[in-house]
């Protein structure tokens, strides 16, 4: 029997397969499946990672089952594991929207279940992770491996399953908001000229150290912000046209928008 198993070879679900073979995980551990035969045969010439080409196979032959399919496919998919469980393994499911009675109610109430919100970062060891489960429900050898798993591809939080939604907000969707933001300030220097090439590394490595600063230095990042704004100078400038122009209120939008979406989902 393998170690962990996943059922879909998504964007996310390949992001933390290759964090965990990054991060000291044999790939004769794990195992995978995909809906599309092209994707498995890639998956695997690329990490050598066995793969099996049904969902129920795949539930079968693991200790530990991470469900990363979109949202709207889990009823189909956990239709079809529900009679391959009869082993007890750990699910983790790193849905949005799908809340943990959920689950059960689909997959049966005894079901051990952690659910988690994940980001694309994962890829770089460099992901967040909000993770709810009861560790009443699990082993000590189990626990440690559930927080060796989520580590090994970036930091975890452990949060209450009500804020679930706010974690999707916080960091399971917001890469994107940044990846726009890092286009959107290198377009504007290269349209100062700068070449596109530097402008990418110099707004790309800004960002990065700016958020070492928050993370490291633990100060508020009002006040980080402020030590960049001098009196009279360019960057308090800068920031006065940020709030003309609502750049605050349009992340906050862009939360309102995110949050109500999983709610729907």
């Amino acid at each position: 029997m393998k170690n962990i198993g996943f059922i879909g070879m998504g964007n996310m679900g390949s992001a933390i397969l290759t964090g965990l073979l990054k991060h000291g995980f044999a790939p004769e551990t794990l195992l995978f499946t995909d809906v599309s035969q092209e994707k498995r045969e890639s998956v695997t010439a690329k990490t050598g990672v066995e793969s099996v080409s049904t969902n129920a196979e795949c539930a079968m032959a693991v200790s530990y089952l991470v469900l990363a399919v979109k949202p709207q496919y889990y009823e189909t998919v956990l239709e079809e594991i529900r009679p391959a469980l009869i082993h007890d393994p750990v699910l983790i499911s790193i849905a949005p929207g799908k809340s943990v009675a959920y689950l059960k109610e689909m997959l049966g109430q005894e079901r051990r279940i952690v659910r988690a919100m994940p980001n694309t970062p994962a890829l770089l060891g460099e992901g967040m992770t909000g993770v709810c489960f009861d560790p009443e429900a699990f082993s000590e050898e189990e626990n440690n491996l559930i927080a060796q798993f989520f580590s090994s591809f970036g930091k975890m939080e452990i949060v209450e399953e009500s804020l679930m939604d706010a974690v999707v907000c916080a960091s399971g969707s917001s890469p994107a908001y940044v990846y726009m933001m890092i286009e959107a300030l290198a377009d504007s220097v290269v349209k100062c000229g700068l070449p596109r090439k530097q402008a990418y590394e110099m707004v790309a490595q800004t960002v990065l150290g700016s958020a070492r600063m928050v993370l490291e230095t633990g100060m508020h990042p009002g006040e980080l912000k402020d030590m960049v704004c001098s009196p009279g100078g360019t960057t308090i400038a800068a920031v006065e046209a940020l709030e003309q122009w609502g750049f605050r209120n349009s992340l906050m939008k862009a939360t309102d928008a995110c949050f109500q979406r999983c709610k729907s989902v």
